[in-house]
């Protein structure tokens, strides 16, 4: 059979390839097509644009690059068409996604949705074209299901969160040999995890970076976006206490004592490898007051929505600076502090469900269109 699979960041990049895999073992003769990224390469099938070349942060900037992004919508449908799929599925990234869905679904195109839109946070009315456009959704968190089923009487599957599955089965990072081969010493590593869009690094490094000196007895290491060359890193590396590697985060987290991390997919995946971490988010200054006005969320990080209380620390746009992200910072490294995170980190996990969502997605994915 055949399959269009659209991913526009690098978190659906993962999520992406995770399916993928789990679609070539259920279906061997599968034929793909996706717009995602590297990981999603190395697994197989044709990639028709690269998630780089999708990624707009913001209100602001979206609007600035309108002309593209419409172009890219342009492409996109030609390319389906040319295709033929028996199915399109869509991995978050809704202001692309559901455009191509309203115009799939007219043409009887079968669409299904891997990873629900976040429009429990803003843009709940984003449910009509859903149940309109949308034939399946799988969804990942737990209070999902409920949100969808109970609140809008729209039937979904919860198969769980695939990060589970791409962090149990990856090898065992070995420290020594890690900090070895990456030219680190022995001091305790804290992660810096600042995005993936260049726009959103530069803003959210410098913040981080501001509490290097404060520090001396840990070494920092900047987890570099796949997306991203190194040449653009290279203006950060401005202090030998500062490190920085590409395309390891797992590595990098399975390590680390502790981390900063910007607001999104990283939070939660920090959390699964067991590292206390502080949460942080800087924007434009015009993306983050409207934002301010349409989301209604008691919290930005995945970690503090699925408990629904305050786990990790976040510091947002104002509090967002050197004083206080030193001040959380040390409390992380506080060994009684770390004891009752890391204790809520395990209640996370269960949570979130057992392994297996990819694979129990590749099936109900391939066993409804057969």
């Amino acid at each position: 059979m055949k399959y269009y699979i659209i991913a526009g960041e690098a978190s659906g990049d993962l999520h992406g390839a995770n399916l993928m895999k789990n679609i070539f073992k259920h279906d061997p003769q599968a034929e793909i097509r996706f717009w995602g990224g590297d990981l999603m390469q190395q697994t197989g099938g044709t990639l028709v644009k690269h998630y780089r070349d999708l990624a707009f942060m913001g209100f602001a900037e979206v609007l600035m690059n309108l002309k593209t992004i419409l172009n890219n919508i342009k492409v996109c449908k030609a390319d389906i068409l040319a295709f033929q799929p028996d199915v399109i599925i869509y991995i978050d990234y809704p202001g692309f996604n559901m455009r191509i869905a309203e115009w799939a679904k007219k043409l009887g195109i079968r669409n299904h949705y891997y990873i629900s839109p976040q429009i429990w946070a803003w843009k709940e009315n984003r449910i009509k074209a859903i149940k309109r456009d949308v034939d399946k959704m799988y969804v990942i968190l737990p209070f999902e299901k409920d949100f969808y089923e109970k609140k809008h009487h729209f039937p979904v599957e919860f198969v769980g969160h695939p990060l589970i599955d791409a962090i149990h089965n990856r090898p065992k990072t070995d420290a020594a040999a890690f900090k070895k081969e990456n030219k680190l010493d022995e001091r305790p590593i804290i992660a810096l995890l600042p995005g993936s869009r260049k726009q959103e690094i530069a803003k959210m490094l410098s913040q981080m970076l501001s509490v290097v000196k404060d520090f001396p007895e840990y070494q920092f290491v900047i987890a570099g976006a796949p997306s991203q060359e190194f040449s653009f890193y290279q203006q950060f590396l401005t202090n030998d206490q500062v490190h920085f590697i590409s395309n390891k985060t797992y590595d990098l987290l399975s390590v680390a004592h502790a981390a900063l991390v910007t607001s999104g997919t990283a939070t939660l995946e920090t959390a699964l490898f067991k590292v206390p971490e502080v949460v942080l988010y800087k924007g434009n200054w015009i993306s983050y007051q409207i934002a301010k006005r349409v989301i209604t969320l008691k919290y930005i990080s995945l970690v503090n929505l699925i408990m629904d209380k305050e786990v990790v620390t976040e510091l947002i746009q104002d509090d967002c600076n050197p004083k206080r992200i030193k001040a959380e910072l040390q409390k992380l490294l506080h060994p009684e502090d770390r004891v009752s995170l890391l204790n809520n980190y395990d209640l996370l996990e269960e949570k979130l469900g057992g392994d297996g969502a990819s694979e129990k997605t590749a099936r109900l994915i391939i066993n409804a269109i057969k």
